[in-house]
């Protein structure tokens, strides 16, 4: 198919295309004629079984109805007791998505009612849920895509441009090769730097926020080149993963960023407040809003399980990694079947209060690229259950002594973890008193964008969540903290209490408020349940200091550790060792190679040694900076 566009176009009637356009790897016609938008009698579906590629049909904007008019005759055409909170126009591209509480009422029978839309609009409806909880990013970052639809429509063609227009060239001397330029023998700074001879394509690009020396991925390698960088895939929206992305865009970078919908909105959110807490920490950040905004505005989401072309010659695929809302193991299809990888980022091979297991069936699987972020032979395999029992003793025994609990945790993931096995412990199984939840940082705003993608959460809490009074989010104990004078209150209120509270590693953020308010005090409690970055304040404490030096304008203040300190690795959104080795042996198909990052230097290694001895797979642990050639 030397122009793909041209094909599709000598298979439809001449007159009837007003124009044809690219949405990435996907083709968009454009009609003037309603009847042909309304009733093409099957025509479209052959030409893409045919071609094998995505085609929407859609009215040319010229044909649709004014806004204003259309918003009216969408809110007769609803009923109202499917309660549509909002209808929002993309005019560029002839799409109305309509904000609704109850999607099968807003729907119709068998679509009805779309249908009934389109036909007296020509406006083509798009339903979304209403978020349960309202979320001013996920609001935001639709007002900036659509405040940008031209320039997003055209970006989008260029990218399918770039897809298409380089199945020209003759493929010669095929080959992959895979640089590791972050998280090579370290939890922190992900970024994988992947190169075929038509592509060069990122996969992660994170911070290390523990380390104060080497924070930033190795961008300045010779490999890498970012006026030939094509795309950038996205495993999940933590930091280590996404927290450099924006410093692509502020030099220039203007490729796609893929990711699924949630992964956008919260690392957009996680950005910006990166932004925040380094200038109110007094140091330079390395971009600034405007960078975060041109992320989002180069920013194509993908539903799990779809397939679209990034390049020429890569193919990808994400997949469920169960790690934290919308995370993805990225699934690449390089050349025509020349080699295939499994990039898992961050992953959670078990099943959580929250999301489902990752995946585990691929189409085809020959190197596999595995974190191993506990996968060391000395971390214990404790059953989730005993984990529980034991979290639940410990906040029992604090609240009953009248003292106060804080758990440190990651916004994204950790936080939801904690509020729903809080909510279980307190409504369902009785064996916490109800005690208040104060919910601090970004943990709310998170949880909020949580309930407007419940199809990523796993089925026993989507069900909770399409029912207001049933939403294990919105029960009664928890509190948002939105302001220093409420955080003060809590510290220094006499009423037992659980706070939940950013950053997880006890850096910057809340938690250290918090830690410095109440460690003084043995009848308070420390509840560890993330990752603790070497470096951190919250590694440094694990590891029993019991004196912490703080910096306060040109006085140093010491703290003293009294407060109970209790680590939990259970709550952990990555699998552990026995769960790692778990998922190799159930993928299907099983890999041929296993390359292991994300993990401390000695944990890479005992477990690309074990994967070795158990399963004859051939392994290794690649340094930064070293280059792997795949095929």
């Amino acid at each position: 198919m030397v122009n793909i566009i041209k094909e599709i176009l000598k298979n439809l009637p001449e007159e009837k295309v007003s124009e044809a356009c690219f949405e990435g790897a996907n083709i968009v016609l454009y009609t003037k004629d309603k009847e042909f938008f309304l009733n093409n009698e099957g025509i479209i579906k052959r030409v893409v079984d045919e071609i094998k590629k995505r085609i929407e049909l859609r009215p040319d904007p010229s044909m649709v109805m004014e806004q204003e008019d259309a918003e009216k005759k969408i809110r007769q055409i609803i009923p109202e007791e499917a309660g549509v909170s909002n209808i929002l126009f993309d005019p560029q591209r002839s799409i109305a998505v309509i904000e609704a509480e109850k999607l099968g009422l807003a729907i119709g029978k068998q679509g009805s009612l779309l249908q009934e839309i389109r036909k007296e609009t020509f406006w083509v409806p798009v339903i979304r849920r209403t978020p349960a909880i309202r979320s001013k990013i996920v609001e935001n970052i639709r007002a900036v895509l659509y405040q940008y639809s031209d320039y997003r429509r055209k970006f989008l063609d260029k990218i399918g441009h770039r897809i298409y227009d380089g199945w020209i060239r003759e493929k010669k001397n095929e080959w992959v090769r895979l640089t590791v330029l972050g998280g090579g023998r370290q939890v922190g700074r992900s970024c994988m730097f992947l190169q075929t001879p038509e592509s060069r394509v990122i996969l992660d690009c994170g911070v290390d926020v523990a380390s104060p020396d080497s924070p930033y991925p190795y961008l300045e390698s010779p490999d890498f080149n970012i006026d030939q960088l094509d795309a950038v895939v996205i495993t999940h929206a933590h930091l280590d993963h996404v927290g450099f992305l924006p410093y692509l865009y502020k030099f220039g970078y203007r490729g796609p960023t893929y990711c699924t919908a949630p992964t956008r909105d919260v690392a957009a959110l996680l950005l910006l407040d990166f932004v925040k807490i380094m200038k109110s920490e007094n140091k330079e950040p390395i971009y600034d809003v405007d960078d975060v905004k041109e992320m989002v505005k180069h920013t194509v989401t993908l539903e799990y399980d779809e397939v679209t072309d990034i390049t020429p010659d890569v193919r990808i695929t994400l997949y469920n990694a169960g790690h934290t809302l919308g995370s993805a193991m990225i699934h690449l299809h390089v050349g025509n079947g020349l080699h295939n990888i499994l990039y898992t980022g961050d992953m959670k091979f078990g099943k959580t209060q929250v999301l489902e297991p990752a995946a585990t069936v691929f189409p085809r699987l020959e190197t596999m690229i595995l974190e191993s972020t506990y996968g060391g032979r000395e971390i214990s395999d404790d059953a989730k259950e005993e984990n529980d029992a034991e979290f639940a003793a410990l906040v029992r025994e604090t609240v009953e002594k009248g003292g106060k609990v804080l758990v440190p945790v990651l916004g994204s993931g950790r936080a939801q973890e904690i509020m729903l096995t809080l909510h279980q412990m307190m409504f369902l199984t009785n064996e916490l008193p109800k005690v208040p939840v104060y919910v601090d940082g970004l943990v709310w705003d998170v949880t909020a964008i949580h309930t407007a993608y419940p199809e990523y959460l796993n089925g026993r809490v989507r069900k909770l969540i399409f029912h207001k009074d049933q939403n294990p989010f919105l029960a009664e104990v928890f509190k948002e903290v939105g302001s220093q004078k409420e955080r003060q209150e809590i510290i220094q209120s006499s009423q037992p209490c659980v706070i939940l509270a950013t950053s997880g590693m006890l850096v910057g953020g809340p938690s250290v408020e918090y830690l410095k308010g109440l460690a003084d005090n043995p009848g308070n409690t420390l509840a560890i349940v993330s990752y603790q970055g070497e470096g951190s304040l919250g590694r440094r404490i694990q590891r029993g200091e019991k004196e912490i030096a703080f910096t306060n304008g040109t006085n140093q203040e010491i703290l003293q550790i009294r407060c109970r300190i209790e680590t939990f690795e259970e709550f952990s959104a990555h699998s552990n060792r026995r769960q790692l080795l778990n998922f190799i042996y159930k993928c299907s198909p099983r890999p041929k190679k296993v390359i292991v990052n994300h993990g401390e230097s000695s944990r890479c290694l005992d477990l690309a040694s074990a994967v070795h001895k158990l399963m004859r797979i051939e392994t290794s642990a690649p340094r930064n900076l070293e280059a792997v050639r795949l095929k």
